[in-house]
């Protein structure tokens, strides 16, 4: 029967009347099917399966099924042969075993005889059947009574006994029915009956059945060759059978499933050849139709994900705007249109909604999400649609826009920009939100040639805008990049100093202007960065690269290192007789991004210096960031013992109804007041306003920046606490400290209200 080719065979650059055997093999497939494939007259393709007894035995399926056939039939044939067959073989064997007897031993018999108690065969006989046949004994019973008249309490009476001596033993009627095997096999006993003129006589007979056991085992072998051969007979008929109406199919089914598999977006399947009325047929049929469902459903989910895919690659799922990929895309195609001499300049501009976080934290995100999306609606509409408008960052916005003769410059592409966002506010739920922004500015080609160089140019910008106040615009110039340089290589440098130990803590006495002694010391980090020069390195000041610290998170490593450092100096003092408390500043990172209790904890800890005996300073600015967790942050931290300290007071903007929600233990003036006290009445009733303040909150006030005799008396005469400043020492080294400490009272007397 012809069948349909099961795979298609590219036919091109094949010689005509070519006859080809393919073999295809899968890597997940137990089976290789196999088809011959030849061209007819007219030179179109045809093929065919190959035979099904052929093509099945490559099957393992078609194995697993012949053997499960084949045992089955030969299971059931054993089954027969065991419980009925050996048993019928045997039992016909002893029956013709009987026979013989019977039929040497009857006509033997004298029925002539008269005497009732002698045996009817003579014993001249009884010695040539012993020796010509496979009778090996025999036992004579004899019955005096007519067998017409035998009851079943009638007694046998034994009247000789010849050759092998026989187990049977006669005592009346109901032993005649027995029959005796020897275990091995090797004899088998029955009884005779036979009849005389003067009564009946019982005779037992022991013959040789050796011969038996060799019989059985020749029909068993016999028996089992003709079942193999049945079997394997059936099996092959069966196999036959279920190859053209089961497993043919399943195969055809099979190599369309792995085609399918491998381009499942466009399977090459052959039509089937089978009944679509039988079951198979129509499986096959509907698994077809379920391939073809499944390639077009494929082709239709990929053009879809295709098209999702590209828009959360490019564009923003917020507000619908390019992305910054898409936007550095379209930047790069408009570079090289202009290096072909194709396109004008053009403006690149970067947008940072100013203070856009707080809408976020204390209106909530639904309210965020949708000034956003009015502020990317708001600039799209007010752009040409020469220009791209795109979301480039969280609350960051990116416009390209070509420059012609009415807008000629960055800058008032700027200025449009920032009138838009300005020109009234955004309403979202019911509530009105004034939005102002910082804006970057750069120009192509003018700023840079390279398209990623003019928008990081344009960024560089608005960082600068921000930093100098945010609300405002800034055109990029090239000392912009030279500070951002200087602040990578700072940092750069400021890593270095951590791996090669170039930071150390120097401290700064601070006296109690009652008694006059020193009673603590502020840790204050020093950088001396070694060089090629003369004195062979310089300090770096902490004005500049504390900032740097703070901007990369470095400051909260270098915090840590302050602290322990710090505490390990006053421990060693301590253990010299010098009861010293030790302050250390704590930056914002330190405080929001670290656990600082359990760090503050663990350094008490593994120094050993007393909890009171650590100062921790904080900024205003540090409080107001989060108040909630500012309170739960100071409040660990009292209980731990530790003070703590306002540094730089009355320069933030601290609420003072915030303010006695604080563990605190002191204030600290900034020196900036001090300084100026003495000729600035302003900076003067600041000073004193702190300094009543504090009592009034019956909290300690020190006063830093206290650089001569007048600024001590003044704060003498105010009422404040402690002081610091260059009127008593310069920050110096722990050795040059601890020097001071013991010198200080031989040259400086007691200060005196």
């Amino acid at each position: 029967m012809k069948r349909k080719h099961m795979y298609n065979v590219k036919v091109k650059d094949m010689p005509s009347n070519a006859n080809l055997t393919l073999l295809k093999n899968s890597d997940n497939a137990s089976t290789s099917d196999v088809h011959h494939t030849q061209y007819d007259k007219t030179g179109k393709f045809k093929s065919m399966l190959l035979s099904s007894p052929g093509q099945i035995w490559k099957s393992r399926l078609s194995w697993r099924i012949a053997a499960a056939v084949f045992m089955t039939i030969l299971l059931v044939q054993t089954l027969i042969l065991n419980f009925g067959g050996i048993k019928e073989f045997e039992y016909q064997q002893l029956a013709k075993l009987k026979e013989i007897a019977r039929s040497v031993i009857v006509p033997s018999i004298d029925t002539s005889s008269m005497e009732l108690m002698s045996s009817p065969i003579p014993e001249k006989t009884i010695n040539r059947i012993l020796a010509t046949t496979k009778i090996k004994g025999l036992t004579v019973y004899g019955n005096i009574f007519d067998a017409s008249n035998m009851s079943s309490t009638s007694s046998l009476a034994l009247l000789g006994s010849y050759g092998e001596s026989t187990v049977i033993v006669l005592h009346d009627q109901n032993s005649l029915s027995r029959n005796y095997q020897s275990p091995d096999g090797s004899s088998y006993e029955f009884v005779i009956r036979g009849s005389t003129i003067n009564g009946s006589y019982f005779i037992v007979v022991r013959m040789d059945s050796s011969h038996l056991s060799n019989a059985i085992f020749d029909f068993v072998i016999q028996t089992l060759k003709i079942m193999l051969l049945m079997s394997l007979f059936v099996t092959t008929v069966l196999m036959i059978a279920l190859g053209r109406w089961l497993l043919e199919p399943v195969l055809f089914m099979r190599s369309n499933l792995l085609a399918a598999f491998r381009n499942p977006e466009n399977p090459d399947i052959n039509d089937s050849p089978f009944d679509t009325r039988d079951e198979i047929g129509g499986t096959i049929d509907l698994a077809q139709k379920l391939i073809h469902q499944n390639a077009d459903n494929l082709t239709r989910i990929k053009i879809a994900a295709e098209d999702k895919i590209h828009k959360l690659a490019y564009y923003d799922t917020l507000t619908g705007l390019p992305n910054r990929t898409l936007f550095l895309k379209n930047l790069s195609e408009s570079a090289r249109q202009n290096q072909d001499g194709l396109a004008e300049r053009f403006a690149v501009v970067t947008i940072d909604l100013d203070h856009f976080k707080d809408i976020n934290d204390s209106m909530g995100h639904n309210v965020g999400d949708a000034i956003l999306r009015g502020v990317g609606k708001r600039l799209r509409s007010a752009m040409p649609e020469s220009a791209i408008v795109s979301r480039s960052g969280e609350d960051e916005y990116a416009i390209m826009m070509p420059l012609s003769t009415d807008i000629n410059s960055a800058r008032d592409v700027a200025e449009k920009i920032i009138h838009v966002i300005r020109s009234e506010p955004f309403k979202v739920f019911n509530e009105a939100f004034q939005v102002r922004a910082s804006i970057g500015v750069a120009t192509f080609p003018d700023d840079a040639l390279d398209p990623d160089q003019v928008l990081k140019n344009a960024d560089i910008a608005l960082n600068r805008a921000k930093e100098e106040g945010r609300d405002t615009i800034k055109e990029y110039s090239e000392d912009f990049d030279r500070a951002v340089q200087e602040r990578f290589q700072m940092l750069r440098d400021l890593r270095d100093a951590m791996d090669n130990r170039q930071l150390e803590l120097y401290y700064q006495p601070q006296l109690d202007l009652r008694s006059g002694k020193v009673i603590g010391a502020e840790a204050l980090l020093r950088w001396w960065k070694p060089d090629n020069s003369k004195e062979g390195g310089t300090f770096i000041s902490p004005a500049d690269f504390i900032p740097v610290a703070e901007q990369s998170g470095l400051i909260v490593p270098i915090g840590e290192w302050v602290m322990r450092t710090a505490c390990e100096t006053a421990k060693t003092w301590q253990e010299d007789g010098h009861d010293i408390r030790i302050a250390v500043n704590v930056s914002a990172a330190q405080f929001t991004q670290s656990d600082i209790c359990g760090f503050t904890q663990k350094v008490i800890q593994d120094v050993g210096i007393e909890a009171h005996k650590l100062e921790l300073e904080v900024t205003e600015s540090v409080f107001m960031d989060d108040i909630s967790h500012t309170i739960q942050t100071l409040q660990n931290l009292h209980a731990i013992g530790v003070e703590l300290a306002i540094d730089d007071f009355g320069t933030g903007y601290s609420s003072l109804s915030y303010l006695r929600q604080f563990p605190i233990d002191r204030l600290k003036i900034d020196q900036s007041f001090i300084r100026n006290a003495l000729n600035n009445p302003d900076d003067a009733a600041i000073a004193r306003t702190i300094i009543a303040l504090g009592r009034a909150l019956n909290l300690n006030v020190i006063a830093e920046g206290v650089e001569t005799m007048e600024h001590q008396e003044f704060l003498v005469k105010e009422g404040c606490d402690e002081v610091q400043g260059f009127r008593y020492s310069r920050p110096v080294p722990a050795t040059d400290f601890l020097n001071f400490i013991k010198s200080y009272k031989d040259d400086l007397e007691p200060i005196k209200k």
